[in-house]
């Protein structure tokens, strides 16, 4: 509170979600690569992910509207910190 000289102790910024979210362009012509994402998603979240549908049509893509290209997961609470540590004492460090 010191540091960014604020009064009061609610006003400290704190982490409330962290939203994973991935597209998969291939799930156009292809269903089982959403399944196998949404399988990853699972994995690295620890919870099951909901699907994202296409809110619109997009012709140069062949995208049409409510069609599944994307699954995506918000963490709170528990979880949100245990993915957190996890991100910041193993995926990170591994980065090149």
């Amino acid at each position: 509170m010191e540091r960014l000289k604020l009064t009061n102790p609610m006003a400290v910024p704190r982490i409330s979600k962290i939203t994973l979210n991935m597209g998969v362009g291939a799930a156009l012509t292809d269903r089982k690569v959403l399944e196998h994402a949404t399988s990853d998603m699972s994995r690295i979240a620890g919870q099951k992910p909901i699907l994202c549908d296409a809110k619109k049509s997009v012709a140069t893509f062949k995208v049409r509207v409510g069609v599944p290209i994307g699954c995506k997961v918000t963490l709170r609470r528990e979880r949100m910190y245990e993915f957190l540590d996890r991100l910041i004492s193993v995926a990170i460090p591994r980065v090149r």
